[in-house]
Order: structure tokens, then sequence, then C-alpha cells
């Protein structure tokens, strides 16, 4: 931070908090938030409002009321400015054609097509930029992007509710009510805030789930389902084609409305397989709703980013174990109605 600008801080974590309201609908893009200031002053802000349109630059840049003021302005952005013509073209161009003089950028760009390329782009045509501002707020915001990026995977969330003495299910999973409709509230949140919902054959089986967003408004997710030999009946809700759901199986593949069938190798690993089909269709996160199965192969793999597990004051006293954990890591503890929630991040 510029000692000369005290206020550096509070103006980008203002750029953070507008890049926030782009989850959800921002993505693949990454989460991007811009500032403009003049004088101490904030002239114009915005942010990444979903996938294919304005960046943040634009819509901040296009929020100053006197332009003249951008060749005295102050410019926090959270990612480094594009330096590449996708869907819109580069934002580090626009900078420079503005005449803005200074940038402060929080975290540089990993994607192969930017990685520097848009800080070099403003320093060669004599923009002064400043970096690594806040820059563990940033990777945090954009946590699922970078792991995209570096991991060559999708963010893995592993979420889950048990009862006080352990369990998830009942006997043979016979479907209990665990957690509390808080905790059902901000599952529906979290559901919208990740690009895909994964669950194995019995989770489908047995508890039917729509695996939609339903009690909170936000874009609806891919269903994913790991059925290995096509056992889930047509009667069943993640085959209705409501919304865009993929089924990964050893089967012949065969494709309907909203749904396609992935074909995997049975000589090969199956999640490593998943995973790497996730990445080419470039979903970045996955918010993992199944059972046992499925919760303990990507514990044991290390294949999580994220743990997030409600626990109630029920008992059931026998039935399907919920995943033993022994694990540093806890990012919070938080009570969610009468539950509690264990928040665990992978470090």
């Amino acid at each position: 931070m510029n000692p000369d600008n005290p206020d550096d801080a509070v103006f980008m974590r203002r750029a953070l908090d507008l890049a926030h309201l782009g989850t959800g609908y921002a993505r693949p893009n990454p989460l991007v938030g811009c500032v403009v200031t003049h004088q101490g002053r904030i002239i114009g802000e915005g942010w990444h409002r979903q996938h294919g349109g304005p960046h943040a630059e634009v819509n901040a840049l296009a929020a100053v009321a006197d332009p003249a003021l951008l060749r005295h302005s102050r410019v926090y952005v959270t990612l480094e400015p594009c330096a590449h013509h996708g869907k819109t073209p580069p934002c580090a161009d626009l900078l420079i054609e503005k005449g803005v003089p200074e940038v402060v950028v929080c975290n540089e760009d990993p994607f192969a097509l930017v990685a520097g390329r848009g800080i070099g782009k403003l320093r060669a045509a004599g923009v002064r930029v400043e970096t690594g501002l806040l820059a563990d707020q940033g990777r945090w915001l954009n946590r699922r992007f970078f792991t995209f990026q570096e991991k060559k995977r999708p963010y893995l969330v592993l979420k889950w509710a048990e009862t006080a003495d352990g369990f998830l299910a009942g006997r043979y999973f016979q479907p209990v009510q665990i957690s509390s409709p808080q905790a059902g509230l901000l599952t529906h949140q979290w559901r919208a805030e990740e690009q895909a919902i994964l669950v194995g054959t019995r989770t489908a089986l047995h508890d039917n789930p729509r695996l939609n967003v339903r009690d909170w408004s936000g874009p609806q997710p891919t269903r994913l389902v790991i059925d290995k030999n096509l056992c889930l009946p047509p009667t069943h809700h993640l085959l209705d084609g409501s919304q865009p759901t993929l089924i990964y199986t050893y089967r012949q593949p065969h494709h309907a409305t909203n749904l396609d069938h992935i074909r995997l190798s049975e000589a090969d690993d199956l999640l490593p397989q998943v995973l790497a089909d996730l990445h080419q269709r470039q979903v970045q996160s996955v918010l993992v709703e199944g059972g046992p199965t499925v919760l303990n192969a990507l514990l044991h793999a290390g294949l999580w980013d994220e743990i997030r597990v409600f626990r109630a004051s029920r008992k059931l006293g026998q039935g399907i174990a919920a995943p033993r954990l022994g694990l540093s890591g806890l990012r919070e503890k938080l009570n969610v109605g009468p539950d509690e929630l264990f928040w665990y991040v992978n470090e």
C-alpha cells in the first residue's frame, strides 16, 4: 500500500465487495470489481455482472460522470485487467485509451492468456501499476477460479449433515431429516453459488433429490450423478430434464433434453475421469452432496477444498455413518438455527 494513499485498502475492499455481487453469474469468468477515484473520492464503480457482458473496468469507467477526470484518476481492480480479445475487448487497452495514470491490482490473473500481460501492457504505456493489495482476500474471493486455473480441476466443496452420534442416514440408506430449516436455506444459497452439484448412485436412488435452487435467488446448477450401471429409474427427479444434468456411467451413453450420459473407462480411477471431464467443460466448482461412498473417496484422495458439515442435536443410534474427520484447517464454527456448522478449508 502506498503510504501517500492511506485509503488504498478501503477502496480495494469496496472493489472486492462489488466483485462478490457477480457470484453465480460471472462464471466461468472470475469475480472482478473496480473502483475509480479522484483526489480520494470515488467517482465510478462497477463489477462483472454476467458472463459475456462488460467487464468490471468497462462498467466502472462508464459510470464516471466527467470522463476528463480519468486522466487524473486512480483505479482499483481486484484482478489484473485482461490483455486479450475474448467476448469483449481488452480492459488494459481501455484503461490506456482513457488515459488512466494509476492502477492498483489486487491479484495477478493466472489465466494463460493474461498472466502478467495486462500489467505489462499498462506499464509499457506509462501507467503506474501497483500489485498485491489485499491479495489474500482476493484469492479467497476467486478461490474457485484460481483452483480451476492452477490445479486443472473444479473447486470441490464437500457438504453433509450428520446427527450428534455421527450418522447421515438411517439403516439401509433410509432418508432422515437431520438438519434444520435454517440449514436447508443456507444449502440452497450454496447451490446458487456453485456451478454444479454432485451425488452418487445411492443418494440419487434413495433420496430422489431435485438438486435445484428453490429457497434462494440464483442460477440453477448443473446436476452431476455418478451412476456406473444406470440404476436410476426414469421417474426420478434427476432425469426430468428440468435443468442440465450429466450422468457418469460405465454403460452405453445416450442423450435426451438437458441430459447427457458420459461413458467412463472401467480400467481407470473414476473420480479423476469425472474431474477431467468437468475441467474440459469449464465447470469451475462443484458442491458435493453425495453419500459416504463419494465423500470418503474424495477425502481419501485429498480431492477437496472445503468441507461444510451441519451437526444436529438429534441422535439415531444406528444408520449409515458419516465420514470421520481428523482435520486441521477449521475456518469457522457457527450456529445455524439449532445446528452447528463446521467449515474446513484445505490449506
